[in-house]
């Protein structure tokens, strides 16, 4: 009988330790089961909503269950956005806010995008991003980091942090150590960050030391290899990195949360389940798992690991409890923060409209672009639409030609993928030239320099119209002087809408 009731306290801690999503906008009955059995968090991902409205329903009815319940979301505003999926960010992302550089204007912004989750019922998201973008190749973070700068980079998490935690919805600061110095999409494969601690230490770390003396009290893990620091396990499963460097060298001592676990980074070596022990082992607190593996055999699978390295001494009961521990003490934290927020929910400098006037305050614009400004006829846009990495979500909308329709009823458009273009189906004199002969021609990029295509589909279209107007809603690049370009510094809804008040001239109406 001990044994058995020994059993059941341990699945009730490994459940704890799990932080997992689900399929629907309502709970399926195996979440609620496993919430009222000891599951502390979920995950909400853009296929669980529909509104706010909605959201906040579902939340609600999770609560019922444990009314102390994490609600967590991937929201980091921008190119990554899950409450606001089927639309587009109406708030510009972390590369636009660094690029106006006002840490009031990116607290401002949090502190909106914080009211919204709020109003859901969500009460932690994973951002924001800390990740130093030092490496302009890098596929996984790019416009979601706040730049290039240490310094900079770390004025604006503490500021975004501040302004999200101001609203009652508690931040997460990721990808620990910082994923900006990278070239391999840890979606897929292991990437490494070569660097020395010293300049570690001078490179990725300051965003994180900011971070915790702003008040966070998650930090996600990232997958990926430090060998400065452990030569031989990513850092979710590293000790060193974890316990050593985060604990140890920084003094934080809240939350650690994993990037997801069934990214192929560490299952292609580990497993989705031997991950997961190993993570918890190593100081993860909490096991984010279900963006794509969200079923209740996940869930299960993992819980039975759990129990099973304990009982193998693979992992000791001892670090699990810790880290149940630890998510409870976050739990009572947020939910605290969450009614606080409550209370505070209609103060701050930010409000209706602050999303778009931190984009068109990203906007900058060569003086050739200046010259050909406000455009005179509908023009034919020609979107440039590179394969994006997971983070961003397939089905959110972004662009110029959208929104420009809207003020240039006549506009036309076309989408042309870089496999388009390799497998000759598409051609650009026919879909993108031949349209707009006797009228403006506008070419939207999204990190033309960091995809060889695009690259040459802008120089070669710029060529033949030395007329046309650049958009580039990516990374910037470089490109001739003669070039008539606009940079918005992200591709959320709201810096199309920017790009398109500037290139119909209403932004200064």
């Amino acid at each position: 009988m001990a044994s058995s009731k020994h059993s059941g306290e341990l699945r009730r801690l490994a459940l704890s330790v799990l932080q997992p999503g689900f399929v629907g906008t309502e709970p399926p009955d195996w979440l609620l089961r496993d919430v009222a059995d000891g599951l502390a968090s979920v995950v909400l991902f853009s296929r669980n909503i529909v509104s706010v409205e909605q959201v906040a329903r579902l939340t609600a009815r999770l609560r019922a269950e444990n009314p102390e319940l994490i609600v967590a979301i991937d929201e980091e505003a921008g190119d990554v956005t899950r409450i606001e999926s089927a639309t587009g960010s109406s708030r510009p992302g972390n590369f636009a806010l660094g690029t106006v550089d006002d840490i009031e204007l990116t607290g401002a912004v949090a502190a909106d995008l914080g009211r919204q989750l709020h109003a859901a019922g969500v009460s932690l998201d994973y951002a924001p991003s800390a990740d130093v973008n030092s490496n302009p190749d890098n596929p996984i973070i790019g416009v979601r980091s706040f730049g290039a700068d240490p310094a900079l980079v770390a004025r604006h998490t503490a500021a975004w942090i501040r302004g999200l935690q101001s609203s009652g919805v508690a931040a997460c600061a990721k990808h620990f150590p910082g994923h900006g110095d990278v070239a391999v999409d840890s979606h897929h494969d292991l990437p490494a960050y070569p660097a020395g601690r010293e300049e570690i230490a001078a490179q990725a770390l300051p965003p994180f030391r900011a971070a915790v003396e702003a008040g966070v009290r998650a930090v996600m893990s990232g997958h990926l290899l430090v060998p400065a620091y452990d030569p031989d396990l990513p850092a979710t499963l590293s000790r060193r990195v974890l316990s050593d460097l985060l604990r140890g060298e920084l003094g934080f001592d809240g939350l650690v949360v994993s990037d997801a676990i069934e990214m192929g980074a560490v299952t292609a070596r580990h497993g989705i389940d031997g991950a997961t022990v190993k993570a918890v082992a190593a100081g993860v607190d909490a096991v984010c798992v279900g963006g794509e593996s969200a079923e209740e055999a996940t869930v299960a699978l993992l819980v039975e690991a759990l129990v099973a390295a304990v009982a193998a001494g693979e992992l000791p009961e001892e670090r699990l409890a810790d880290a149940a521990d630890r998510v409870r003490e976050f739990a009572r934290w947020s939910a605290r923060l969450r009614a606080d927020g409550g209370t505070r929910s209609a103060g701050g400098a930010a409000g209706d409209g602050i999303g778009h006037i931190a984009a068109r305050r990203a906007v900058r614009v060569t003086g050739a672009a200046r010259d050909a400004l406000p455009l005179t006829a509908a023009p034919h846009v020609v979107e440039l639409t590179p394969v994006t990495n997971m983070a961003v979500g397939d089905e959110t909308p972004w662009g110029v030609a959208g929104p420009l329709r809207e003020r240039l009823p006549d506009t036309t458009s076309v989408r042309v993928g870089g496999r388009d273009l390799e497998r000759g189906t598409v051609a650009l004199e026919r879909c993108a030239l031949e349209p707009a002969a006797g009228r403006p021609l506008v070419i939207v990029a999204r990190d033309a320099a960091r995809h060889a295509w695009m690259g040459r589909a802008v120089t070669g279209l710029t060529a033949a119209r030395p007329d046309a107007i650049v958009v580039e809603m990516g990374l910037p690049g470089t490109a001739g002087a003669a070039v008539a370009q606009i940079f918005t510094h992200g591709a959320s809804a709201a810096s199309g809408v920017a790009a398109a008040e500037v290139l119909t001239g209403s932004a200064d109406r």
